[in-house]
């Protein structure tokens, strides 16, 4: 009973996500997922890491791409190393690690992360660009990332579509392990 309650609360989701999806893609999205960065108020820190880390360009030609995008509060309540640690030229290599595990290539809409959880009976890893695996799980209606260390990222702004791939806003910054 319990098991077919998930199921339902999946694909009412997953409905609900295409529609989402849907109606971005009609509306034709023509910026790239770095210029969309660059004009959001909330991804200073994020436009910051991708500069330093040389994938500026990368982020506005190549893709698709899914970004899980950290805002600028979720960069100022980072536990361990501070941003501005990280910025530093000489940890340019654990900087662009992280900023790696946030990406994951291909296009993963909403809808195509809760059907992967769906098959999943909910849960779904995700290989990131920089290597290791992020979690998916829902936790009410929320989409939950959960890094390999545990920490957790609810994803707070879901399918900002880009021509190069698309954009979640996340609410922490996840980690790997090497970091």
């Amino acid at each position: 009973m319990r098991f077919s309650l998930k199921v339902s609360v999946c694909l009412l989701m997953f409905t609900a996500c295409i529609t989402s999806a849907q109606t971005e893609v009609a509306k034709g999205a023509k910026k790239s997922i770095v210029h969309t960065t660059a004009n959001s108020e909330n991804h200073k820190t994020l436009l910051a890491v991708m500069r330093a880390t040389d994938l500026e360009q990368l982020l506005d030609q190549s893709g698709p791409f899914t970004v899980f995008a950290p805002s600028d509060s979720a960069f100022e309540n980072l536990s361990g190393k501070s941003i501005d640690h990280l910025l530093n030229p000489e940890n340019k290599q654990e900087l662009k690690e992280l900023l790696t595990y946030h990406i994951v290539a291909g296009k993963l809409s909403a809808s195509k992360i809760l059907k992967a959880m769906c098959r999943g009976k909910g849960k779904a890893t995700f290989t990131t660009v920089q290597g290791e695996q992020i979690t998916a799980t829902m936790q009410g209606i929320d989409i939950v990332l959960t890094d390999s260390h545990g920490s957790r990222a609810t994803i707070v702004v879901a399918d900002s579509n880009q021509r190069n791939g698309v954009i979640h806003e996340i609410d922490s910054v996840i980690r790997p392990r090497k970091i």
